[in-house]
C-alpha cells in the first residue's frame, strides 16, 4: 500500500470514528440528569427566565433537531455559548487550550528523551546497579499519579527549595505578550519579549514533569524489554560474528525496530496528557483546557463539554494518525499490510 492510501484511509477511519464520537458525547451531554439552564440562572430564577434560555439553547426542540442544529453550527465554526464563561466556547477554546499545549508538548519531549534514553542504557548494561535502580524508579513512576509529583514538586519547589515557579502561568510583574498564537512561548519569541519566554518555559518546567514521569517510565521499561528481546534474535547474533562493533549494532539495526512498541504506547500516552492533565492544572493553578473541561462537567455545561470533548477527540485521532506514519516508516511491512500489524 502507498503512504498516500494508507494516509488517505487513516484520514477516512478517523472522520467515522470523530462521527461517532460527536453522536455519543451529544446524546450523553443532554441525558445527564439536571437542567442546564437552570443550573446557569440559579434557583431563585423566574421560569420565563428558564424557558427563554432553553429556547436559546435549543433544549425545547426534540434532540434529533438539536444534534441537527449542533453539527451545522460546528460546521460553521460555531460551539455554541458556554453557559460557564457567558463566552462563545471557540473563544474559550482558543484562549484554554494553548496552555495546555505547551505542557503536553514539553511532556511529550520529557517522556521520548527519558523513556527512550534509559531504557537504552539499561539494555546496554543489563542486571547492573544502573539496571536495578531504572527498574525501581520506573516501577515507582509507573503506579505514582501524575497530581501525586505534582504537590510533592509543589512542597518541594513551592516552600523547602523555590528555584522554580509552582504557580500561574506567568509571574507577577513580568509582561505578557501580545496574544497572536495563544502560546506564550511562541508569542514571547516572536514579539522579542525574551524575559516573558524565560519566565513562562520556567511555569512549565514541574508541571510538564509531573504528568511525564509516568508515560517516561513506561516508555523505558517497554524500551528495554523489546532491545533484550531483539538483542537475541540471529540478525543481531550474526551481526556480532561478522565483527560489527557493539554499538553500531544497537544503535543503527536494533534500537529502530525496538521503538515500535514504545511508539505506539507513547502515542497513546501523549494523547491522554490532554485528558490527564487537569489534576495536574489545578494543583498548579494553570488555565489549561482540561481544568476549563472539568468545570464545564461540574457545571452541566452542555456547550462546553461537548466543545471540549470533541477538540479532544480531533487530538487523539491526529496523533493516533502521525503514530501510525512512524510506525510504518520502522516497520515498512504495517505500511504494506495497511496497518494491519500495529503493535
Amino acid at each position: 500500500m502507498s503512504v498516500g492510501r494508507f494516509v488517505v484511509r487513516r484520514l477516512a477511519l478517523s472522520l467515522l470514528v470523530l462521527a461517532g464520537l460527536s453522536v455519543l458525547i451529544f446524546l450523553i451531554a443532554r441525558v445527564v440528569p439536571g437542567d442546564p439552564a437552570r443550573l446557569a440562572l440559579g434557583p431563585r430564577a423566574p421560569e420565563w427566565a428558564v424557558d427563554n434560555l432553553r429556547k436559546e439553547m435549543n433544549l425545547d426542540k426534540p434532540l434529533e433537531v438539536q444534534y441537527y442544529l449542533w453539527i451545522k453550527g460546528l460546521f460553521r465554526g460555531d460551539l455554541g455559548k458556554s453557559l460557564l464563561t457567558r463566552r462563545p466556547v471557540l473563544d474559550d477554546i482558543k484562549e484554554f487550550l494553548p496552555a495546555t499545549c505547551e505542557i503536553v508538548l514539553l511532556s511529550a519531549l520529557v517522556m521520548a528523551l527519558g523513556g527512550i534514553t534509559l531504557g537504552l542504557l539499561s539494555a546496554s548494561y543489563p542486571n547492573s546497579w544502573f539496571d536495578n535502580v531504572t527498574r525501581v524508579v520506573a516501577y515507582l513512576g509507573i503506579v505514582t499519579p501524575s497530581f501525586v509529583w505534582a504537590v510533592v514538586f509543589v512542597l518541594i519547589f513551592g516552600y523547602l527549595w523555590p528555584i522554580l515557579p509552582a504557580i500561574g502561568r506567568l509571574e507577577m510583574g513580568v509582561e505578557a505578550p501580545p496574544v497572536l498564537t495563544g502560546f506564550l512561548l511562541l508569542d514571547s519569541l516572536i514579539f522579542g519579549k525574551y524575559e516573558a519566554f524565560w519566565d513562562a518555559l520556567r511555569h512549565l518546567i514541574l508541571p510538564s514533569v509531573a504528568l511525564a514521569l509516568g508515560g517516561m517510565a513506561q516508555a523505558a521499561r517497554i524500551t528495554r524489554s523489546s532491545l533484550m528481546e531483539n538483542m537475541s534474535k540471529d540478525y543481531a547474533l550474526a551481526q556480532v560474528a561478522y565483527g560489527i562493533p557493539w554499538r553500531v549494532i544497537l544503535l543503527k539495526y536494533l534500537l529502530k525496530p525496538s521503538l515500535i512498541p514504545t511508539v505506539s504506547i507513547m502515542a497513546l500516552d501523549i494523547a491522554a496528557l490532554f485528558a490527564n492533565a487537569f489534576l495536574v492544572e489545578l494543583v498548579f493553578n494553570y488555565p489549561g483546557i482540561s481544568g476549563y473541561g472539568i468545570r464545564a462537567m461540574l457545571n452541566k455545561d452542555i456547550n462546553a463539554i461537548t466543545g471540549v470533548i470533541m477538540i479532544l477527540g480531533v487530538i487523539f485521532t491526529g496523533i493516533n494518525i502521525i503514530v501510525d506514519l512512524i510506525v510504518a516508516y520502522l516497520d515498512p511491512r504495517v505500511r504494506l499490510l495497511g496497518g494491519n500489524q500495529r503493535a
